[in-house]
């Protein structure tokens, strides 16, 4: 017997939710009960809908989708939200997986990627897309000092106190 995820779509583009939801209901076991064209419906939806998933887009009108996570996740702890969004930029990455986002996915990558995303993300473990975590280790690596170039360290080396 195949365990049921309920999945809430939240995205400001009507074509974009639809193709999601074809796309995510033709596999067994995901099933859409929802969608939100903004953030506020996003949060009013969870509290109506109680999904296992929310796929949150970042940039929508009325409340955005890091704002909308923060205050869902605060109130519906339970619930897994994967961004998904057309923004690579180390600030939106950044600021989505602080606002508690379990998973990050490119809207260009593959459908088969979204799929296993959603998957990853519903046995409880954190997804990223390979673009996504290429900019959080970077981050990860700027704050601790690490990954400094060999040529950074002999350069540094040469050098001798007056």
């Amino acid at each position: 017997m195949t365990t049921i995820t309920n999945i809430l779509l939240v995205d400001d583009h009507l074509l974009l939710r639809k193709g999601l939801r074809l796309l995510i209901e033709s596999e067994e076991g995901l099933n859409v009960i929802g969608e939100a064209s903004d953030g506020q419906e996003a949060i009013d939806l969870v509290r109506e809908l109680a999904p296992d998933i929310v796929v949150m887009d970042i940039n929508m009108p009325n409340l955005n989708g890091i704002e909308a996570t923060r205050k869902i996740l605060a109130e519906s702890p339970q619930t897994r939200v994967l961004a998904l969004s057309i923004h690579y930029g180390k600030q939106y990455v950044e600021n989505m997986i602080k606002a508690g986002a379990s998973g990050y996915l490119l809207k260009e990558s593959a459908p088969k990627e979204l799929i296993k995303a959603i998957n990853v993300i519903r046995e409880g473990q954190a997804y990223l897309s390979a673009n996504i975590t290429e900019i959080v280790l970077s981050r990860l690596r700027q704050e601790t000092g690490a990954g400094q170039s060999a040529d950074f360290h002999l350069r540094a080396s040469k050098v001798k106190r007056p």
